[in-house]
């Protein structure tokens, strides 16, 4: 017998979602046995096919279903030429199929309670039906948005109460010392009994190698690098301080064009790279780190005392800038507002802040110790469900 677990993030841009996932599922997978004296077998749900070059933990797999992108008022598909009714309903019946075959004892879906248009409300609502001892977890990142445009989103999708009636927690990964998404109201009221702060998911995250230059050296990183091409030109265009290198990670879903453009602009002491093995690995070994304001960025950054400035994105939503601000109030990052963003202004921060030490102690970044935790728990309170359903 093995523990069943499946993780679902809906993905239309960048990598940030289901990296989250992947390291929820190396923590469960590490600890989960010890508590249930069962080993863990996972699905990890995604529609980025890129996740997938993403190591697993052993006895996991990958679900991936058509890709969606952000589109005016909402999705499109990213790819099938189809439109967007057809396609969620493709992802739709693939995840409610896989779901009712892997039987999950723990099920978290990632940021978006029912999906895109909807599409996991059947699969849930099955769930509930079939298997009433699985454990159905929503989980947030520390940061929505702003409050009037998550007001829009929960009333969509029927408010606190349809999340009731699906859900036995809310996870929030972060930390309400920094950014309390229920005081701010980008998460209702209704649902406050449900929420568990977890801390960031930050410590705990596998590291594997760099191929890093031996020299000191500066990073910027763009994340997915959909929307990162602005940063990266002016990073790759800065200074670079005296006896360091500068590398600067496009990431793999920057265009070619715009890449190109970078590795035109980057001086000698700049290394232009499409990806890397570990960024977490890069992070540590930095003298200075450059990046824009999204969760996963954030949380490797927060592991270390390596100066930060982060450049947020500000379009589609204020997310970045809402968490970069709560940071930069607690001394724990530096921030850039895009509108000033420049290759003067970066070289400044660098000659600046290069090889200072920043003390991040007084943050919660336990958060994948305590989702082990709190797994556990829920998935104990589950099988004993399970059972009184069978009497």
């Amino acid at each position: 017998m093995a523990t069943r677990i499946a993780l679902y993030s809906h993905d239309s841009v960048g990598l940030g979602h289901v990296r989250r996932n992947l390291a929820i599922a190396h923590q469960l997978s590490a600890s989960l046995p010890a508590a249930t004296g069962e080993p863990v077998s996972g699905l990890l749900i995604t529609g980025q096919p890129a996740a997938t070059v993403f190591p697993t933990p052993e006895g996991w797999d990958w679900l991936v279903v058509p890709g969606i992108e952000p589109a005016a008022g909402g999705y499109a598909p990213r790819r099938m030429g189809s439109g967007l009714g057809r396609v969620t309903g493709l992802r739709s019946a693939a995840i409610g199929s896989a779901l009712a075959a892997f039987a999950p004892d723990l099920l978290v879906i990632d940021r978006h309670p029912l999906g895109v248009a909807r599409e996991l409300e059947p699969a849930l609502d099955q769930l509930r039906r079939d298997r009433p001892g699985c454990a159905i977890v929503l989980g947030l990142r520390d940061v929505l948005d702003d409050a009037a445009a998550t007001a829009g989103e929960w009333a969509r999708i029927g408010g606190a109460d349809a999340v009731r009636r699906r859900f036995d927690a809310v996870w929030v990964y972060g930390d309400r010392d920094v950014h309390d998404p229920v005081a701010s109201g980008e998460i209702p009221a209704g649902l406050a009994g449900l929420v568990r702060s977890t801390g960031f998911l930050a410590h705990g995250r596998p590291v594997g190698r760099d191929r890093s230059p031996e020299e000191p050296f500066v990073l910027t990183t763009v994340g997915g690098g959909s929307d990162g091409v602005q940063l990266a030109l002016a990073a790759a265009s800065a200074a670079v301080p005296a006896g360091h290198r500068h590398v600067v990670v496009t990431g793999p879903q920057m265009p070619a064009e715009d890449r190109a453009r970078v590795r035109a602009a980057a001086g000698p002491a700049v290394q232009v790279v499409t990806s890397v093995p570990d960024a977490l690995a890069l992070v540590r070994r930095a003298a200075a780190v450059i990046a824009m304001g999204g969760y996963n960025s954030v949380s490797e950054v927060m592991t270390t005392s390596t100066p930060a400035l982060i450049v947020p994105r500000v379009l589609r939503r204020r997310e970045q800038a809402i968490r970069a601000d709560a940071l930069a109030r607690r001394g724990l990052v530096d921030v850039l507002d895009p509108a000033r963003l420049d290759a003067d202004a970066v070289g400044a921060w660098l000659a600046a802040r290069v090889g200072e030490v920043v003390d991040r102690s007084g943050v919660d970044l336990d958060g994948l110790h305590r989702v082990g935790e709190l797994a556990a728990a829920l998935i104990h309170r589950s099988a004993r469900k399970d059972l009184a359903h069978a009497v």
